[in-house]
């Protein structure tokens, strides 16, 4: 088997958490180096990850010959200008999300990657959630009829703020609606495609945050609606999932267990119940079929962040094509754009405009 070796920018809770011990479960891939200038964090990946070289600048693994493939899970700031260096140092490359802060970036680094011929992504791993990949099966299948309806929450509670933490100071791309609303959005366009107009009411609700930290979205088709919402004052728990349909609806608590998981150390290589939700927070689905009215609890499917790197593998080493494309990532950041014009304009913003 064709081995990949990764040089992974960052080590911080992107890095660590939800891209080293994913790609590393993936046979093929080769955890090669690490950047991170934090003396903790080297003590961390060197303890973690001791077959691989840690390093406090990127030129050493960007002008590595050795390197295939670059994550990049550093700061907003920082995407473009790594991902283009990696690009043009002749390297495949995974942006974690959001892809840039602006569109332009976003189309000037598929250019690039087009002329260097090289892989270009976004880790947009909640398309690869559980309770998502169970909701996307209930619209495929018809279950509910035509949707009309959609509300999906990424909801926390932290009452306190951090200006010193890069998400949380006034810094292009920080912010709730780059951080969590990417994600929102990129799984909305999944299901239902680009919408017709956008609208947005974003917030900063927390006295001292320099930040917004609540946004609610609304994204208008033809017949349907769509809501996404996220907020930092949410102390109760709200539905993750509201699908309305002309034959039923569909109601889901509870968010995927993956995060956890990673957070404890856990590997998806290592554990046999990797993503699998407890029952106690499946979906309740009710709706009518050949006249019989049906209730009950759904089954959340297993959620599985490997299926992102292996796809990631096999289109380096076997030609498939990607899952998760820098043109799709690209509509995100538009549609965030348009958000926040929304926002400063009080009015719904059209695609066409």
């Amino acid at each position: 088997m064709k081995q990949i070796n990764v040089g992974l920018l960052g080590f911080g809770i992107s890095g660590r958490v939800f891209h080293a011990p994913i790609f590393t479960s993936v046979e093929g891939f080769h955890l090669s180096k690490i950047f991170t200038r934090s003396e903790q964090k080297k003590e961390q990946a060197g303890l973690l990850y001791p077959e691989a070289d840690v390093v406090d600048n990127v030129e050493s693994i960007i002008d590595d010959p050795n390197i295939d493939l670059i994550v990049i899970a550093l700061p907003n700031t920082s995407h473009y200008e790594m991902a283009e260096r990696s690009l043009i140092a002749g390297k495949h490359v995974v942006v974690e999300k959001p892809f840039t802060n602006t569109t332009e970036e976003a189309t000037a680094l598929i250019h690039t990657s087009k002329e260097e011929e090289k892989l270009l992504s976004v880790f947009h791993n909640r398309r690869y959630d559980g309770d998502f990949l169970t909701l996307k099966t209930i619209i495929d299948n018809n279950t509910l009829g035509d949707i009309k309806e959609f509300e999906s929450h990424f909801d926390r509670f932290r009452t306190a703020t951090n200006s010193k933490l890069w998400r949380e100071s006034m810094l292009p791309g920080s912010g709730i609606l780059f951080d969590l609303g990417s994600h929102l959005i990129d799984q909305a366009v999944q299901l239902f495609g680009m919408p017709n107009e956008v609208y947005a009411d974003i917030r900063t609700q927390r006295p001292n945050s320099l930040v917004d930290d609540n946004f609610e979205i609304i994204l208008y088709y033809t017949d349907l609606k769509v809501t996404l919402k996220s907020g930092m004052l949410v102390k109760e728990p709200l539905p993750r999932f509201i699908l309305l349909g002309d034959k039923g609806s569909y109601v889901k608590y509870g968010v995927d267990p993956q995060e956890a998981e990673l957070k404890q150390n856990f590997r998806p290589d290592e554990w046999e119940d990797w993503g699998l939700e407890d029952p106690a927070n499946y979906g309740t689905i009710n709706y009518i079929e050949n006249d019989i009215n049906i209730r009950g609890s759904v089954e959340t499917l297993a959620g599985n962040y490997t299926i992102y790197y292996q796809n990631i593998y096999d289109a380096i080493v076997n030609g498939k094509s990607l899952e998760v494309t820098a043109d799709q990532a690209r509509d995100v950041i538009h549609l965030i754009e348009l958000a926040k014009e929304s926002n400063v304009e009080k009015r719904r913003i059209s695609l066409t405009e």
